[in-house]
Order: C-alpha cells, then structure tokens, then sequence
C-alpha cells in the first residue's frame, strides 16, 4: 500500500488505536476523517491534531450509519480506504444467566456487524480508486479467547474470519483487506473490567509501536499485522494455542 495521497476514514478515531492511527496517516500525507460517538472526545483529537475532520457517528446505529455514510460521500469523493477501528469490550459471567449480557452495550453490534455493513456500504465507494483498501482492527482474543471477555473474543474471531473471506472477494476488485491485530495495549477499551481485576494488566506494547508496527505492514502490503504476543498467537500452532489459552484465563 502507498502511505501517501490517501483518503482515509477511521471508526472510532477520537482516542486509543485510531486516534494514533490518524496521526499516522496524517504524518504520512493523507487526508483522514476520524468518527466517534462522543462529540467532545473529537474536539479533544482535532485539537490535538488540527488537520483532521471529524463527525459524530455511533456505527451501532442504522441511521446514524447511514448519515456518515451519505457525509464522506458526499464530501469525500477521493475516500479510498476505510479503518474499521470503533469496538467495546465488556466482561460478561454467563454462569450467572443471560442478565449481564442484556444489560450493557451489545458488542456484537458495534465490534462485528457493523464492520460488516460499513464495509458492504463503502465498497462501491471504494471500488476503482487507487490503493482502495479496508483495515480492519481485530485482537490477539480472537486467536486465544479471554473466558472473561466470552463476546468480545468471539467478536473478533469473527472479524478475523470475516476479514479473510471478504479478501478473497475483493481481490478481483483491487481492494485490498488488511487486519491490524493488537495485543493488550493500554487504551481506554473496557476500563470498567480492569478495575475489578485490580487493574492488573500487563501490556505487550506501547499504542504508538504497534501503530508504527501496523503501517509498516501496509506498506509491505502484510495482510494479517501481528505485534509482540498477537504475532505469535497469529503464527501458533493449535497445540500453542490451547497452551496460551490455559495460562492466560489461569492468570486472568
């Protein structure tokens, strides 16, 4: 992928990954527009980064789907590559029941469908234009699960898979599909579940060295980016990952 003279939009770009992200690409000579479902958290990354452009849009939600949608196109008639950043994770005890699943933010929404439905929306966009591409941000849980975060792995399992498949859809099309895959970086993702657990986490790697580390491999056109431990999980074998799956969830 050429990192230059791009049209780009990122989801959920107003902190964590695709905020730095937009950095990137922004540092690299691209036009980027970050959305993110907190108006003030996008004041915040425009001050922070004054070229970019940004609108509110929650990619939960059809109709406000549809208005970013109807907005870059109309505005951004070069837009030739779409990050599918935005995503929630919770912890969920289902041994517990179906009621702490019900009642918070529906991850199957906005970390797997609407990825899909964005990228469905996009691609006639995307179709034609030079160094067309989306990116997909997954995880290091889509290859060893956390048990409890059950959703939120399954979810970017999902995505990974989802990611291969429209690749090979795309290829007659010149679109080319990347997967960022993070490992635990210290974002805001799931404040909430790290608190219970003490706050005791430790993180692979710092936010912008796997985002250096990302736009490395789309320069090389490295279709599947791994980093530290997510790299490793990419390349185990299934023997490794039951392995990795055993001591992480006995730490956890």
């Amino acid at each position: 992928m050429e990192l230059k003279g791009n049209t780009v939009l990122i989801t959920g770009g107003a902190t964590g990954i695709g905020l730095e992200l937009a950095k990137a690409f922004l540092n690299s000579g691209n036009e980027v527009i970050i959305c993110g479902r907190r108006k003030d958290r996008l004041d915040e990354a425009l001050k922070k980064l004054p070229g970019l452009k940004i609108i509110v849009c929650d990619v939960s939600d059809p109709k406000s789907r549809q208005k970013l949608f109807d907005w870059t196109s109309t505005n951004f008639k070069d837009l030739n590559i779409l990050v599918n950043n935005a995503g929630i994770q919770r912890d969920i005890d289902l041994t517990n029941g179906i009621d702490e699943y019900l009642a918070g933010e529906n991850e199957i929404l906005i970390n797997l469908e609407a990825p899909i439905i964005l990228s469905g929306m996009f691609i006639p966009i995307l179709k034609g234009k030079k160094g067309a591409a989306i990116i997909n941000v997954t995880s290091g849980l889509g290859f060893v699960p956390a048990a409890k975060m059950p959703v939120y792995s399954a979810t970017k399992a999902a995505l990974h898979a989802f990611s291969m498949a429209l690749r090979y859809q795309l290829l007659k099309m010149n679109i080319k599909v990347f997967e960022a895959i993070p490992p635990a970086l210290d974002t805001e993702l799931n404040k909430e579940g790290r608190a219970k657990r003490g706050g005791k986490l430790s993180f692979d790697s710092s936010v912008p060295d796997f985002v250096s580390a990302v736009m490395n491999g789309l320069q090389n056109d490295v279709f599947e980016i791994g980093f530290g431990m997510s790299e490793r999980f990419k390349n185990a074998s299934r023997e490794d990952l039951d392995k990795s799956f055993q001591f992480m969830n006995s730490r956890m």
